[in-house]
């Protein structure tokens, strides 16, 4: 079966996936937990074999950290799933009711956008978080992964997708397309996928952008920034910058410029060296500070970077003016942070950066559907229309329109006859 013909199939079925109910939804996600755990040998095994072939083809560092699936990874999905069990359905929620007049009632409810198509990179603990939302909040989901994590993927999906139709969904609520030419295929489908979400690098998102009729929605670069002010308290900034950068360098919430007030660097910067030394982190800078701590200059284009390594580029500014000016030209709207001691500094700094999330002396890594309590994510969003920033369940759900009527017509109120009194009532009224 081609992808259009089983994307055709999935948009029959996204009907029947989305009249299931919470409790059908539940039991199928309750049901992938136990096949996760139960058949948890046979994933690692999948995954050594992903593993080496890896390093026989020289798969760049940064990619397989992404790839590799522990049992530490395993424990972290399970408990994204579990919460997800936990949060209140939303599915088919009533958002409001208006009386447009008696005996004509309006009412907007949340629904599954249907057909989702989600291309993402090799990372196996991705396609469970996907798939788990896209279950629970009612939606059909075609899922690609990155070809690196093949064989992981492989086993996780069967055995998702096998525990789904066990426990009630629909035959065509889930497939994984494993080949990259099935994405030209996928790209073409928009009588049957409803959105389509891609993770990657800018070159590939908008790639996607550029070839597809069906909306699109993701964000491309993560390039994150850290604003040091003025007033800051250094206890609290080392931590932050060296957890932002290191915990996982490769990831999109990872910063990847440091900004450093003029009246903040001497006091920094030199027990950040130390700590970037510490921890092998190497820095670009300006010419000023690149001077001073034997680092190399930082150009325009490392600014333009998202690096996904150890390597943080650095910038003084004069203020902090200059600094959001800074990120709203180089960043990538996804997450921006700055340090500061200063309420007022800092909501300023929050309203004026334009990106999908703004922090105050926290770590950019906090940037993350299942530390938000989504439960998990999809990806992140750095567009402005439906969902913006980690996309869990409400970013999955659309609404629609229902009206209830009593044999009303519009020309009794064109005409004059009778009129509208738009009285809403509460969710419980």
């Amino acid at each position: 079966m081609t992808i259009r013909e089983k994307a055709a199939a999935m948009k029959l079925d996204s009907t029947k996936m989305a009249s299931k109910s919470a409790e059908v939804r539940k039991r199928a996600l309750l049901a992938i937990i136990k096949a996760l755990q139960t058949n948890q040998e046979e994933i690692f095994r999948a995954n050594e074999q992903d593993l080496l072939e890896a390093a026989e083809n020289n798969i760049p560092e940064a990619v397989v950290k992404r790839l590799k699936f522990t049992s530490q990874k395993l424990c972290d999905v399970v408990k994204g799933i579990e919460n997800l069990v936990a949060m209140p359905d939303k599915v088919y929620e009533t958002q409001f009711v208006r009386e447009l007049d008696k005996g004509l009632t309006l009412v907007r409810e949340s629904c599954p956008i249907g057909v989702i198509g989600v291309i993402f990179e090799a990372r196996p603990d991705a396609l469970v978080q996907i798939a788990s939302l896209c279950i629970k909040s009612g939606n059909c989901a075609i899922l690609k992964g990155g070809s690196e994590t093949k064989h992981t993927n492989k086993i996780l999906f069967s055995l998702i997708a096998q525990a789904a139709r066990e426990c009630g969904l629909p035959e065509n609520c889930l497939f994984q397309a494993e080949q990259r030419d099935e994405i030209s295929e996928l790209l073409s489908c928009q009588e049957s996928v409803d959105l389509l979400i891609p993770r990657g690098s800018n070159a590939f998102v908008q790639y996607i952008m550029d070839n597809t009729k069906i909306p699109v929605m993701g964000h491309a670069d993560g390039i994150c920034h850290i604003y040091v002010d003025k007033e800051f308290d250094i206890d609290k900034a080392i931590p932050i910058i060296i957890d932002a950068k290191m915990q996982y360098a490769a990831a999109c919430n990872a910063v990847e410029t440091l900004l450093i007030h003029k009246d903040a660097v001497d006091c920094l910067m030199p027990e950040l060296n130390k700590a970037f030394q510490k921890h092998h982190i190497e820095l670009r800078a300006t010419t000023d500070i690149a001077k001073q701590y034997n680092s190399k200059e930082a150009t325009d284009e490392d600014f333009e970077t998202e690096y996904l390594d150890l390597v943080l580029s650095a910038k003084t500014v004069k203020n902090i003016d200059e600094a959001i000016v800074h990120i709203n030209k180089y960043g990538s709207h996804h997450t921006d942070c700055v340090i500061t001691e200063n309420q007022e500094t800092a909501e300023y700094f929050m309203r004026m950066v334009d990106s999908a999330g703004v922090y105050q002396n926290c770590s950019t890594r906090f940037a993350d559907g299942f530390r938000y309590g989504f439960g998990a994510e999809v990806g992140i969003s750095t567009g402005k229309i439906h969902a913006r920033g980690p996309v869990g369940i409400e970013g999955l759900l659309t609404y629609k329109y229902k009206l209830y009527g009593n044999g009303q017509i519009v020309e009794d109120y064109a005409s004059g006859k009778k009129e509208f009194h738009f009285k809403d009532y509460t969710k419980k009224e």
